[in-house]
């Protein structure tokens, strides 16, 4: 794994000039991000009106989009009791995105609904900016544009449009991440807080910032720095930086020990969607279900899918791929296999975990231009397709 030291600079704040020059360098990345997803929005509308639905409505009223919408409205507070015992509160669902839909539609004409599409289309652009600066720092410009094309060709992609949290997470996660890269640490803190207060797997940003630090201040020990000259400088704003990491998710589960009384409420809450941690033994189960039945092939492909995510992360960490990004799309990848829950939902749940990606980016980068993109189009035109076929079936919980 690569010493931070080799990829990190002295923290600067990015001046006007530095940014334009940045954004002029991402275009590539950022126009091949909005082909993509601009094809699996056209093959959406055509699926849909074959199918007599509204794409739009799939896009802002459906699914967890609809809790969002109903807290920016109406605030916390609802509780759902289904049937089958299931207590479905929204305290499930952390704070910044609907924060985000309710001030943008009293600034605009929008419906907190529409605004929280503009929010999740918006971030997924400045998610797509963070992952080509990624790819070019330490793979080259082609690495960068692959990185961002093969992130809005995922299979579950189209969730990148959705007004869900994921492309707001991911933006916020992919800069603080960078931040980190660059030395950036006040930076890294403030986004891995606000990337807290988003999705609860913020704390693999915190645990990227935390563990960073913990290493560079470790292998500055070992080289001999004194404790007195490491509370000082650019170690002063790793400090601060990593004091803030936590703040927005710790801040907000304390919120929700605090309103209802009980310092585990946050568990409760998702406990009562069926959601929690249990080591992945649901999934084995799941899984080995799956391998038992008459679903053997989908089981099959089901294994295999999980196999290519392991394997994509032990070989970017073998590549020396840079700590902040091992970890933290490590703690992404460990947290979706380990929860119980809706299985479905688990490819949007490793979305996030654009460090996976590195991998093929580089080596599409190294073959000519013209075959590295004739397999990106296939991927997108794969991703378009099964976008649509799965918003217009049983699509997102």
């Amino acid at each position: 794994m690569n010493d931070l030291a080799s990829t990190a600079a002295p923290g600067r704040t990015l001046c006007p000039p530095a940014v334009r020059a940045a954004l002029r360098r991402a275009v590539p990345g950022l126009a091949a991000f909005a082909a993509v997803r601009l094809l699996g929005l056209v093959v959406l509308m055509a699926w849909s009106a074959a199918a007599g639905k509204d794409w739009h409505t799939l896009l802002t009223a459906r699914w967890d989009s609809l809790w969002y919408t109903r807290v920016a409205e109406h605030g916390y507070g609802y509780t759902l009791h289904l049937a089958n015992g299931a207590v479905h509160s929204d305290l499930a669902f952390f704070p910044l995105l609907p924060w985000l839909e309710r001030g943008l539609s009293a600034l605009t004409p929008l419906t907190a609904a529409d605004a929280g599409m503009a929010v999740a289309w918006l971030s997924s652009l400045a998610a797509a900016w963070a992952l080509y600066a990624t790819g070019e720092r330490l793979h080259g410009p082609r690495a960068g544009v692959a990185l961002a094309a093969l992130w809005a060709a995922l299979p579950v992609g189209v969730v990148q449009s959705m007004a869900y949290s994921e492309s707001l997470f991911t933006a916020l996660a992919a800069w603080g991440c960078y931040a980190v890269l660059t030395g950036r640490w006040v930076w890294a803190g403030a986004l891995a807080s606000l990337a807290g207060l988003t999705r609860p797997v913020g704390a693999a940003v915190v645990a990227a910032v935390w563990i960073t630090a913990a290493v560079t201040v470790a292998n500055e020990r070992a080289g001999g720095v004194r404790w007195r000259a490491l509370l000082g400088g650019r170690h002063r704003r790793m400090l601060l930086g990593a004091a803030l990491a936590p703040l927005g998710w710790c801040g907000y589960v304390l919120w929700v020990g605090a309103r209802q009384g009980s310092p585990t409420a946050y568990l409760d809450v998702q406990g009562g969607w069926g959601n929690g941690f249990d080591g992945g033994l649901a999934f084995a189960r799941f899984i080995g279900h799956q391998l038992a039945g008459p679903a053997l092939p989908a089981g099959l492909g089901l294994l295999a899918g999980v196999a290519l995510v392991i394997w994509l992360y032990v070989r970017g960490v073998r590549k020396g791929q840079p700590l902040p990004l091992a970890v933290y799309g490590g703690t992404v990848l460990f947290l979706a296999l380990t929860a119980k829950g809706y299985f479905g939902s688990k490819p949007r749940l490793m979305m996030p975990a654009f460090p996976l990606l590195l991998p093929l980016a580089a080596g599409l980068a190294r073959w000519r231009p013209a075959r590295s993109w004739l397999v990106i189009a296939l991927v997108a035109a794969g991703s378009a397709v099964y976008g649509a076929f799965w918003l217009n079936g049983s699509g997102p919980p």
